[in-house]
């Protein structure tokens, strides 16, 4: 499979990362890749970076690396209607969001109330993606997810480390599995990610293709082979 875009990476700003931006950019190129996305976590994970981070990311040149930048953030959803933890005065400066429920911010709750979650942050037009949303913590009703975000024209992530032996989202493989069906059904396009906490692992999607193949799920609805694919989603946002 074509994959030339990681767009869910971190860097030491999160707080439990180990490489620098220039670490990140300059690994991104050595792997070919065309377009990199750095998204450091929000403020209220644990040992995160504060919002002035984000708001300074402006003087940040995307244009003066050899590659393709964006600059964005990973979210923290904090409670069932989608509410985040960054304010619109912020997030109209980077360049896309991820949206992503974690254990240190909000705790697992039902199917009906998760899923309100996950589509109340949908709504909000500065988040592109949906991070690893299948994370069985999180149980979420995968129908409704894939509708919305085909008609929010947000991108469902296959988080590459939620499907390794060694991350700490075990039996995401199983749930892909019904993601992927209910995104085939609506012509849902995903992503794959890297969730990159250290340089060495950009653009690192291998567990995620293995469970493309697995499911047979349909190439054309993954955005990393196309850059105007993944780019169609951000004008809107």
């Amino acid at each position: 499979m074509k994959d030339i875009l990681d767009v869910h990476v971190h860097t030491y700003a999160s707080g439990h990362a180990f490489s620098t931006m220039n670490e990140v950019i300059n690994t991104a190129k050595s792997k070919n890749l065309q377009l990199i996305g750095i998204a450091d976590h929000a403020p209220n994970m644990p040992g995160s970076a504060h919002k002035f981070h984000f708001m300074n990311l402006k003087i940040v040149p995307r244009d003066a690396y050899g590659i393709k930048l964006l600059l964005g953030v990973e979210l923290n959803i904090l409670d069932h209607s989608g509410h985040v933890d960054l304010d619109d005065d912020v997030l109209k400066n980077l360049d896309y969001a991820i949206a992503s429920l974690h254990n240190p911010c909000i705790e697992p709750s039902t199917l009906e109330e998760n899923t309100s979650a996950m589509i109340g942050a949908m709504k909000n037009p500065k988040i592109v993606i949906i991070g690893h949303p299948d994370n069985p913590k999180y149980p979420v009703d995968f129908d409704k997810i894939a509708k919305a975000a085909k008609d929010y024209n947000v991108l469902l992530e296959m988080n590459n480390h939620s499907y390794i032996s060694t991350g700490y989202r075990a039996g995401s493989r199983d749930k892909a599995a019904l993601m992927l069906a209910a995104c085939k059904k609506y012509q849902t396009e995903v992503i794959m990610g890297s969730d990159a906490h250290i340089d060495f692992d950009v653009g690192n999607h291998s567990a995620s293709i293995e469970v493309v193949k697995q499911n047979n799920f349909p190439e054309e609805l993954v955005v990393n082979t196309d850059l105007e694919k993944f780019y169609k989603h951000l004008p809107l946002r």
